[in-house]
């Protein structure tokens, strides 16, 4: 069971890890150990979000989103297959978190009566300066 907030945790059966071999640093070892590691979630099908929660997970995964609503990430900064599968939980709890904070909703305000005439105030100003600028009538 991973616990992703208070009311989120994941079953360890929903999670999918396939290890592969990994490209870069390694020397010898790159080309016997499978080290790096493959993981996938089925957003659509799991019963662990709300809707919404579920819709912002699926935007926020954007292009590692498939067809079929499975989420995955492919891990291999690291040389130990232990390491490069925390490090591929650790980014979908993350990404879980993420799309489990709800957007605060802009509520649309008026200026104040202050701040229109601080700002008819400074137009005003800006004006007077371009209006020195100009030449006179006796130029």
């Amino acid at each position: 069971m991973i616990q992703v907030t208070r009311t989120i945790a994941l079953a360890d059966d929903e999670i999918r890890l396939n290890f592969v071999r990994a490209s870069g640093p390694g020397g010898q070892n790159v080309n016997k150990v499978s080290t790096a590691v493959e993981l996938r979630f089925n957003a659509a099908g799991s019963p662990a979000f709300s809707d919404e929660t579920r819709e912002r997970l699926m935007k926020l995964a954007g292009r590692r989103l498939t067809r079929e609503g499975e989420i995955v990430l492919f891990a291999d900064r690291f040389r130990t297959q232990e390491r490069n599968r925390q490090d591929a939980i650790d980014r979908l709890v993350e990404l879980i978190r993420r799309a489990a904070h709800r957007p605060a909703i802009r509520k649309a305000t008026k200026p104040t009566l202050a701040s229109k005439k601080r700002r008819l105030d400074a137009k005003k100003q800006r004006g007077k300066i371009k209006a020195m600028r100009r030449p006179t009538a006796t130029d």
